[in-house]
């Protein structure tokens, strides 16, 4: 499995120490910048993650900003993605089961080892079975389709 990872510069230093990590563990991880903590545009890299994961150049996202909430909304503009800004690993199990999300998003603030735990539940989670949340996100990709 190859994760993909984006930052702005405020979520630079934060991205940096969760690609060692988790290579340490033996993930295969694709970094997509920020190189550096010179200030930059979130949207720059959100979308080019976005499309990277909606290539399947990599099988699932993680996004970090100042808050979360600019690089998520970034990546949802790229068709086919669910990117959810998440605070817990509680949530990033939820938007897995129920909304079949393929980047998680969170701020700087996180700490490394709530982000390694959100991380890990997030792509350790599979999508329900439920018909019920099949139909819901079938109704989202239908309108992305139309519009």
């Amino acid at each position: 499995m190859k994760i993909g990872i984006a930052s702005d510069h405020r979520g630079y230093p934060l991205k940096e120490q969760i690609i060692k990590e988790l290579q340490k563990e033996n993930y295969e991880v694709v970094d997509y910048g920020t190189n550096s903590e010179e200030s930059t545009d979130y949207p720059d890299y959100g979308i080019l993650l976005g499309e990277k994961v909606r290539d399947k150049e990599v099988t699932y996202g993680v996004a970090i900003c100042g808050s979360g909430i600019g690089i998520s909304i970034a990546c949802n503009k790229v068709k086919g993605i669910r990117c959810a800004k998440v605070s817990t690993p509680e949530e990033a199990k939820v938007t897995r089961i129920d909304n079949n999300s393929n980047i998680v998003a969170f701020g700087e603030k996180t700490t490394l080892e709530e982000a390694l735990h959100i991380i890990k539940v997030f792509i350790n989670t599979d999508f329900s079975e439920e018909e019920k949340h099949h139909r819901r996100v079938n109704k989202i990709i239908a309108y992305e389709e139309n519009n």
